[in-house]
């Protein structure tokens, strides 16, 4: 019995058989890094985004490279995800140019594209429809958290109202939205997290993405932890705001991910983040034993 909802049993159900991700680095900034909002991107955003760092710039290459790997024979179906930084922000006939390359392939089946909720607008919703007709069409959109106080912080550049806005507009064109919230955030109480909870629970989201706050060490929030402003969540904490959030969130909601997983060259805090298994087991043992599951606490 599966105690919440795993992507992978959602994408095997949906396309009738294992389906798995091709993760992408299109070569993308952010507003945040380039000078419309700032140079120095969040607080725990590094050189490299939040993805893997690919050595090639050819999108095509990339996803030709893990086709013809052993990844690629761990499924037939598989959906290409735009992850480092911010793959809405550039101009329509790049993005096209962009998402095609990666469309290259019959064993592709859709496209997953990572994303701030300050650059998304009608114009570029409308045309990432339509790749519909084709493909399954997924936007990820970064929250980290519904305290804009919080926000301010971590430097992010958009506020909880951007976040609305561009869920509603996501949903007017029938677009899945996955959300992207993180646990242990400095200053963040766990009142900050019900309150995040509550919001998501608020708004028409289809998935949800859960990371554990980690460091890593070209960062501002590395800064902050040597000068001893901020200490990471243990993961004793991190299970128990995670049973909280599993428990409370919509059981409709189809969760993406439990935990976050730093590159292992470049984490510096905590250092149980570089053992998944540590939450997956954990998280496991705790719903069964307490007999728990997703949405059994959801207030609609």
């Amino acid at each position: 019995m599966e105690r919440y909802n795993h992507l992978n049993t959602y994408l095997k159900k949906k396309f009738g058989e294992r389906t798995l991700k091709i993760c992408i680095d299109a070569g993308f900034t952010c507003p945040n890094r380039d000078g419309t909002k700032g140079y120095d991107g969040c607080i725990f955003c590094g050189e490299r985004g939040s993805g893997e760092h690919l050595k090639t710039t050819d999108i095509s290459k990339q996803v030709m490279e893990h086709l013809n790997s052993y990844r690629g024979q761990r499924a037939n179906k598989f959906i290409v995800y735009f992850q480092n930084f911010t793959n809405t922000y550039d101009t329509l006939e790049n993005l096209k140019a962009k998402y095609d390359s990666a469309l290259i392939d019959e064993r592709i089946v859709g496209i997953q594209i990572a994303t701030r909720p300050d650059c998304i607008n009608e114009e570029i919703v409308s045309f990432i429809s339509s790749y519909k007709d084709n493909y399954y069409v997924c936007i990820e959109l970064g929250l980290q958290t519904a305290n804009d106080k919080t926000g301010l912080l971590l430097n992010r550049g958009y506020n909880s109202k951007d976040f609305i806005n561009a869920v509603k507009l996501l949903n007017k064109y029938n677009i899945d939205v996955v959300a992207h919230i993180m646990v242990g955030l400095p200053g963040e109480t766990f009142d900050d997290l019900k309150n995040t909870i509550n919001f998501l629970n608020s708004l028409n989201i289809q998935g949800l993405k859960i990371h554990s706050t980690y460091i890593t060490n070209d960062t501002k929030l590395c800064k902050m932890y040597y000068n001893n402003e901020y200490s990471p969540i243990t993961l004793d904490d991190y299970l128990e705001q995670l049973t909280y959030i599993i428990t409370h969130i919509n059981p409709n909601i189809v969760l993406h991910r439990i935990s976050g997983d730093a590159p292992k060259d470049m984490l510096i805090a905590p250092s149980w983040n570089s053992h998944k298994k540590l939450v997956l087991n954990g998280i496991d043992k705790i719903l069964r034993e307490k007999n728990l599951y997703q949405g059994m606490y959801f207030n609609n």
